[in-house]
């Protein structure tokens, strides 16, 4: 079929060539093209002009009237169901794309490193406005996102400014007076891992620490909600309050992103809870009491999400013991009800597998960090990744489950920037980097991000990477409706693309499922969402499962959907599984059962690409062929596009610049979906 086709994903009107494929219901070639502007808008003038005549032919003056159509003429004409499909339609009909993981100026090593912006800077980027970067060179969305979180670290909180300024109160301390000199001599970034290295290790000044009840801590948190205050728009854009909880155990990342559901009426009542003692503490278990302690005295409503555990050295996700203590209820209750969702995706690496941990996943060495803790302290092992990444997570959640009666790691996937600009810019040829000193230069590609020579441990700038984002399925853009889908894990992470993503499971989808425009019409009668549960099987039936992608509608075509499955076997032993469930251009698996890759049009001397390959959409219901009722087990998406240039190819075209020999110039994007979990009994 060819011609115009209303996208009832909630995308718009795209024009495209379609055909019937094996794979895929719907294998389409050809670009999606925004129809021009003028003829949008000459049809919106016309269809407006029939809807207001016939509107104010319908209208008393004592509300809205149905006018010489009654109950009993419509169900003769209509079989007593309204013509529209869409009445009476209460699900997400769309996601919202937002970073739930943004640092500015507030944040004190964000300002070490040069940012000057301030969270309404952040905001009004967000929101689609053009900012100046603190490197003093304009920046702007290729399309304004529909939320943001500036999670600003909880420590220290406004004391950047003070430094910045040379306030008599720093310079008094020798260790101030020296940051400050750092900085005036340009050694911004050297200051600045002094500063993360001093506050991970607990030799950070006490006389420099802005903390909780003093006034220039209040200051910046009541300015931090006041910003949000500014730019929230429900209904176009939702700023939300929130923080950046910075626990650092001797360098082992274990943060947290704080965010309220509620206003700045609620969130004013409270500072943030700190790491340092006596006041604060660098224990989760802390956190989740505080965070309770906010319920209790405002009504109000706060989740945390983990930041990318692949610089905790193994602390994410224990199995056995945590902060010395063994894990019991009280602390899988209390893990799986505050931390409803996980950051797996983010600047500093993505966190959805590693190679070491799935050998036979062909995609797990995907923008890997495996070298170190946050500040370069402790070099890496290979026994600590398993406490780092989702897929290991998920799994070790299953056992938890059986050993304690609740899966602490029953997580939904988010993703955040955790970029410490106030730029939210996650675009491969738009990336202003992580911190100020890796927004766009000649050098930047040559640059180093982490040095610690006490180690040996070197990070490369080019190794930092552009992602990520959360979308969220949410019923309108407004705090309370994302906080909620977040709450009920109705989530998946981008790595920069805003690709759409359905996913349902069940007992009763049939391939005819997927012979359809809307798939979440069928997918919220048949079954669950992604975030959903399983139980109790039906007598010989598998789980079904009704997946969905569509390409992002300015990015690349994609390759294929796979549905990961993580199970606890028969002998109480964990295994996964990576099935091709819809791919691409009429390939065959080989006889290994392995789908060849889908090619590359990737042109790295002009840093561009073209979808010549690839399918604009794949839809597909699949069945698991190894399904066993008497095991625990879960499943999620992840949809692959094809190869296209990384920032490093772009930063090679348009500087003129030479990458490292060992440096990535394309990738694969990608999403990764919540889970379906599978419950028996």
């Amino acid at each position: 079929m060819t011609g115009l086709w209303r996208n009832r994903w909630g995308r718009g009107i795209t024009a495209r060539s379609c055909r019937s494929g094996p794979q895929s219901k719907f294998e389409c070639t050809g670009n999606p093209l925004n129809l021009k502007r003028s003829f949008i808008v000459k049809r919106f003038r016309h269809l407006t002009l029939i809807g207001l005549t016939g509107l104010l032919a319908n209208v008393s003056y004592g509300g809205m009237d149905a006018g010489a159509l009654d109950q009993k003429t419509a169900e003769k004409v209509h079989g007593g169901k309204s013509y529209s499909p869409y009445v009476n339609r209460s699900f997400p009909t769309r996601p919202y794309f937002g970073d739930t993981h943004l640092h500015t100026g507030f944040s004190m090593d964000a300002g070490a490193f040069g940012a000057k912006l301030t969270p309404r800077d952040a905001y009004r980027f967000a929101r689609g406005e053009q900012v100046m970067a603190s490197s003093g060179q304009p920046a702007k969305l290729a399309r304004p996102l529909d939320f943001l979180v500036v999670s600003d670290h909880s420590d220290n909180m406004g004391m950047f400014p003070d430094l910045y300024a040379g306030k008599p109160n720093i310079l008094a301390d020798p260790v101030g007076k020296k940051w400050y000199q750092m900085i005036q001599n340009g050694q911004g970034p050297a200051a600045a891992m002094d500063l993360i290295g001093r506050f991970s290790q607990g030799t950070f000044p006490k006389a420099l620490m802005y903390s909780p009840g003093t006034a220039p801590y209040k200051a910046a948190w009541q300015e931090t909600i006041a910003a949000a205050e500014a730019y929230n728009e429900p209904g176009r854009f939702t700023a939300f309050i929130g923080y950046e909880w910075t626990s650092l155990v001797k360098g082992n990342n274990l943060h947290r992103n704080v965010i309220f559901r509620d206003n700045g009426d609620k969130a004013s009542q409270v500072e943030p809870f700190t790491v340092y003692p006596p006041a604060g503490s660098d224990n989760p278990v802390d956190l989740w009491k505080w965070m309770q302690n906010y319920e209790d005295k405002t009504g109000g409503r706060v989740l945390a999400i983990p930041h990318n555990g692949n610089l905790s050295n193994g602390m994410m996700f224990p199995v056995e013991k945590a902060f010395g203590k063994r894990l019991n209820k009280e602390y899988v209750q209390q893990r799986a009800k505050w931390e409803r969702l996980y950051e797996a995706a983010q600047t500093k690496g993505d966190g959805e597998s590693h190679p070491y941990l799935s050998p036979n996943d062909e995609f797990a060495d995907f923008e890997t960090w495996d070298k170190t803790n946050l500040d370069g302290s402790v070099p890496k092992t290979k026994d600590m990744l398993a406490g780092e990444y989702v897929r290991s997570a998920l799994k070790n959640g299953l056992k938890l489950e059986e050993k304690y009666g609740t899966n602490p790691y029953k997580f939904g996937m988010a993703g955040g920037s955790d970029a410490h600009t106030g730029l939210t810019a996650m675009e491969e040829e738009n990336f202003f980097g992580k911190t100020t000193p890796q927004e766009p230069s000649p050098e930047r590609i040559k640059g180093l991000f982490v040095n610690n020579k006490k180690t040996g441990v070197v990070v490369y700038d080019w190794e930092v990477g552009a992602a990520s984002y959360t979308a969220v399925w949410a019923e309108e853009n407004t705090r309370a409706a994302l906080w909620d889908a977040m709450e009920r894990k109705e989530t998946y992470v981008t790595t920069g693309p805003r690709m759409v993503v359905r996913f349902f499971g069940g007992w009763d989808f049939v391939a005819a499922d997927a012979n359809t425009r809307n798939p979440a019409d069928v997918g919220y009668v048949k079954g669950v969402p992604m975030g959903g549960d399983l139980q109790n099987a039906p007598q010989d039936t598998a789980p079904s499962f009704l997946v969905a992608a569509l390409r992002d509608p300015i990015g690349a075509n994609l390759d294929r959907i796979q549905i990961v499955k993580g199970w606890l076997d028969g002998k109480g032993e964990l295994q996964e599984k990576v099935y091709d469930v819809a791919w691409s251009d009429q390939r065959t698996p080989g006889s290994d059962g392995k789908l060849p890759p889908v090619g590359s049009t990737v042109d790295l001397e002009n840093a561009t690409w073209t979808n010549t390959i690839g399918a604009p959409e794949l839809i597909q219901v699949w069945q698991d062929p190894d399904f066993d009722p008497k095991l625990r087990a879960f499943y999620y998406v992840r949809v692959i596009e094809i190869p296209t240039p990384r920032w490093t190819a772009y930063d090679q075209k348009r500087f003129g610049v030479k990458a490292p020999e060992n440096a990535r110039l394309t990738i694969q994007e990608r999403a990764y979906t919540s889970a379906i979990w599978y419950t028996p009994g």
